[in-house]
């Protein structure tokens, strides 16, 4: 082994740079200068002691050892070019003209160096190349023939008339042809062995990057069928790779993205380009139950690129095979849910700014209408001189200073108790109380600007309505921005009903006009910040759109529901429902809001106390 070794260290500081890096490569090249090198120089090294057995050698001995030169110099060119078939060529040349030379001179067709005739096409076979062969075989072919040829017309020299040395020089071309067929035999066994030693060491790095890589990969017909698939597709999906080969995948893939599954396959092969589709796979998730185990499943979004598989080899022994397509598919559920909290903050983000636009846009309105007014009577006050104003109109100015200052105080208390609502800073005092006083104090309070819009106002609070606990300021301002609402948005000569009463363990308070109504895009919005219902440029009413927030705020903070039923030209109805015995604890609760259907608009109220204060 040692030898063997140092030899191969020699042969491989021979190669030529380009076969040193190519397992292949390096063992034809070893191939072809080993057997060449190693023959020329044991019979250089045999030619001094046949010279002292033989004598002096004739003009054919001495041809035949010169021409052992040629193998050491197509080694050389082959180390020096790296011209793998050239270098074969080359070396038919040369034995060509070898056995040519020696059969001319000792017979001609019956000559023993004949039958290395055989041994050309044998040895250009370990080229691996259909030229070098083809130019071989009729090179043999050619010398085959001439040497017949000549024969013939008596062209040779005649065959050695001793049947003895005939015999002999017979017996040594054969056994000679046949011991260099052998070596022949073996070296390309030897080729053959390092190939599919090759071969498999490749398949299994590719099997090793397949089964340890994340992604899969995949070998798909132009209809989809799945051909091979990585065993890492059962990470990803939880099931066997048996059960996806075929259409087994494709029957995986949601049904809305099975189109452009195909496309993008069909596309790979029609157009011999790369393509990337995204589309979701239902994916078997395991669960524990009590029952045992079972699976759960969900759908994962994936990413496919595909593109068109290079089958030159396979073209050239089928050409009708179909072409195929490989693909890898990557998990992309993390950046598709990424991608959705980003158009979720984003549309947050527009709603913030159309928000603030609608803020801006209402409380330049509400603060500049009264503050204009503050600002021009009491400009008339301090000119009374010029302007020659009397007592009476003096006080009509200062009573207009003092509503608009105290508009001004209710926008901006409104907006104050809004931004504690939503940062959690809006503390209430809960404290037994009786609900009807309240109510009806209330409703005293907003009768006056009732009868100025003619609008009939309707109270109507059962004497037995029990005592609640809760914050009766916050439950006092409940009532004044419902109540104020309804008759800010009924039409002259409608009406606004306020009725309490008791459900099992909750006090129910509903305000009930004939006002203008709520559209259903609307009414989905009803009770944001600053929204007010209608557009911007058809309202008619001024207002923070504060009111409805701020109720429903206080609503859930104490624990309570309140629901919005509504429709245009008919009338609105918001319904509150509070507990009658409150609790800190209690928990926000959400708004219920629907549409008013006419069940609830021809709905008799239960016989109560009524008070009715009409224009």
């Amino acid at each position: 082994m040692t030898v063997l070794n140092i030899i191969r260290d020699c042969l491989d500081a021979l190669l030529h740079p380009s076969a040193r890096y190519d397992a292949l490569t390096r063992a034809r090249h070893r191939a072809f200068m080993a057997p060449r090198l190693l023959g020329s120089l044991a019979a250089l090294a045999a030619f001094p002691v046949y010279l002292a057995l033989r004598g002096a050698p004739t003009a054919l001995e001495v041809a035949a050892f010169a021409w052992l030169i040629a193998p050491i110099l197509l080694s050389w060119f082959l180390s020096r070019t790296g011209r793998y078939e050239s270098a074969h060529v080359l070396s038919s040349l040369a034995l060509s003209g070898l056995v040519m030379t020696v059969a001319m001179t000792t017979g001609g067709i019956e000559s023993f160096a004949a039958i290395w005739l055989v041994v050309v096409p044998l040895e250009a076979a370990l080229s691996a190349s259909r030229r070098a062969v083809a130019f071989a075989c009729a090179l043999t072919l050619v010398c085959t023939a001439a040497l017949i040829v000549s024969g013939h017309f008596d062209l040779l020299a005649p065959p050695d008339a001793n049947s003895i040395s005939r015999s002999i020089f017979m017996a040594f071309g054969v056994a000679s042809a046949t011991l260099y067929a052998a070596g022949l035999a073996f070296g390309a066994e030897s080729l053959a062995r390092t190939s599919v030693a090759l071969l498999n060491v490749e398949e299994d790095r590719y099997r090793l990057l397949a089964r340890n890589m994340s992604d899969v990969i995949s070998r798909h017909r132009r209809n989809g069928a799945v051909q091979f698939i990585s065993p890492a597709v059962e990470a990803m999906l939880g099931v066997p790779v048996s059960r996806l080969l075929g259409h087994g995948l494709f029957d995986r893939v949601h049904v809305a993205d099975r189109p452009a599954y195909l496309t993008a396959l069909s596309d790979a092969v029609r157009g011999g380009e790369a393509r990337s589709v995204e589309f979701r796979l239902r994916r078997e998730v395991p669960r524990a139950s009590a029952r045992g185990p079972n699976h759960q499943v969900d759908f994962i979004w994936v990413e496919m690129r595909c593109r068109p598989l290079e089958q030159a080899a396979e073209a050239a022994v089928l050409p009708e095979a179909e072409a195929e397509v490989v693909a890898v598919m990557r998990d992309v559920t993390d950046r598709k849910i990424q991608e959705q909290a980003l158009d979720l903050a984003r549309t947050a983000a527009e709603h913030a700014d159309a928000s603030k636009t609608r803020f801006l846009a209402t409380m330049s309105h509400e603060l500049r209408t009264p503050l204009n007014a503050i600002i021009g009577f009491s400009e008339m006050i301090v000119q009374e001189d010029v302007l020659m104003i009397d007592a009476i109109r003096r006080k009509e100015y200062a009573q207009l200073i003092n509503d608009s200052g105290q508009h001004l105080l209710s926008v901006v208390n409104g907006i104050l108790d809004m931004s504690k609502m939503e940062t959690g800073n809006f503390e209430i005092s809960p404290e037994p109380f009786a609900p009807r006083a309240a109510l009806i104090n209330c409703c005293n309070l907003l009768a006056l600007k009732a009868r100025e819009n003619a609008i009939d106002l309707v109270t109507r609070a059962p004497n037995d309505l029990p005592m609640m606990t809760g914050d009766p300021r916050a439950f006092k301002q409940i009532v004044l921005n419902l109540v104020a609402n309804a008759i800010k948005f009924t039409e002259r000569g409608g009406s606004v009903t306020v009725s309490a009463g008791v459900e099992g363990s909750r006090l129910v308070l509903r305000v009930c006009d004939t006002g203008v109504g709520i559209s259903a895009d609307d009414l989905k919005r009803i009770g944001n910040p600053f929204f007010q219902a209608g557009k911007t440029y058809q309202r008619r009413h001024e207002g923070t759109g504060l009111g409805l927030s701020i109720v429903k705020s206080l609503v859930a903070l104490h624990a309570g529901e309140i629901n919005v039923q509504s429709k245009l030209d008919e009338g609105t109805t918001v319904t509150v429902a509070l507990p009658l015995a409150f609790t800190p604890r209690a928990e926000q609760t959400s708004s219920n809001i629907a549409t008013l259907t006419p069940a609830v608009r021809s709905a008799t109220p239960e016989p109560s106390h009524q008070v009715k204060k009409s224009a």
